[in-house]
């Protein structure tokens, strides 16, 4: 495993981060792992040198957070052996104070976050979205406070216009609060809008990169199929079959001619379109850590290989000449 600095820190973290959306309650979302099908996956990241865990209070409704601190105490001997990151914002009950980037939401989130992960700290504490309803002085402040208090080690965001991330750094420097180090943001082959304003500004600032669904959500490995969508479809997989975010995110005529590229290159070099897809992106200078997930584990030791995969620049450019701009994604 290759270590590597999150952005303009002194922290080091896995070239490859492991996401754990997958892993939690199938009462949340079908195509989810249960905690006994979830742990083969925690102790195969542990082995390879994964030091870097990606988690979210919203993910199964917490329960994610509860595999994920009993999997790392289970297999870490020491806590000061991983890198624990989560995120706070999405809705976690009903009730008017259960969502959000209030200074309220976010001191109970913290709070919860930490009982059900069984840590003392979280490493990397991530706003899930931006908050159009809470003052970004409020948001900064309270972030600050946890870090002050010892909760929280350093701070990440996730996908938001570059103006408002530039916003919000600017607030905590002018108050002499904590500034984001990392940003998670919606980037891989079918979708690169980031590349326009984001990436530019993170690459400016020395800010880390950690992208989401960096095999868009399994679409780049070609298991998707352009009547994903109909009633009785028969695709490949559950998640296929369920997932309504990447019916509303890809399948344009452009994704799935990138598609095909991906598997004729994976073809050529004799491995699996996963390492072609994530290869692509681990060229990126830029890229710190993607996330990465399977519900099997050849899916899994596959995208490890990527870590080794090498494209040369003809194949990058033909990978990427069928792009065609799309709408803001993954912001919501």
């Amino acid at each position: 495993m290759q270590y590597v600095r999150l952005g303009n820190t002194g922290l080091k973290v896995s070239r490859l981060c492991f996401g754990t959306m997958t892993y939690g309650a199938k009462s949340w979302r079908e195509w989810v792992l249960e905690e006994g099908e979830s742990m083969p996956f925690y102790r195969r990241a542990w082995e390879a040198g994964i030091n870097f865990y990606d988690t979210a209070n919203m993910y199964s409704v917490g329960v994610s957070e509860e595999i994920t601190g009993r999997a790392l105490r289970e297999l870490a001997p020491r806590r000061e052996e991983y890198v624990l990151a989560t995120k706070v914002f999405n809705p976690m009950d009903k009730g008017p104070n259960d969502k959000g980037l209030s200074r309220k939401h976010i001191m109970d989130q913290v709070d919860a976050s930490l009982r059900r992960l069984g840590s003392g700290y979280i490493d990397l504490y991530i706003i899930h979205r931006w908050d159009n309803e809470t003052p970004v002085e409020e948001t900064m402040e309270a972030l600050h406070d946890c870090v002050k208090a010892g909760k929280v080690r350093y701070l990440g965001a996730s996908s938001m216009y570059a103006w408002q991330f530039a916003k919000a750094q600017a607030v905590a420097e002018r108050h002499g609060w904590t500034k984001f180090v990392a940003m998670q943001n919606h980037y891989n082959l079918a979708y690169r809008e980031e590349e326009r304003e984001m990436i530019p500004l993170c690459r400016d600032q020395g800010i880390g990169i950690t992208p989401w669904s960096p095999l868009a959500r399994g679409f780049l490995v070609g298991n998707r199929a352009k009547g994903d969508r109909s009633a009785g479809a028969n695709t490949a997989t559950v998640r296929a079959r369920t997932d309504e975010m990447a019916h509303r995110m890809y399948y344009a005529e452009s994704d799935f001619t990138i598609v095909d590229r991906v598997q004729e290159l994976a073809k050529k070099h004799g491995v699996g379109p996963a390492q072609v897809a994530l290869g692509w992106l681990l060229g990126k200078p830029y890229v710190t850590s993607p996330i990465i997930a399977a519900s099997k584990l050849p899916q899994f030791d596959d995208l490890l290989g990527a870590l080794d995969f090498k494209l040369d620049a003809k194949e990058i450019a033909y990978l990427e000449e069928p792009y065609t701009p799309h709408r803001v994604l993954g912001h919501r």
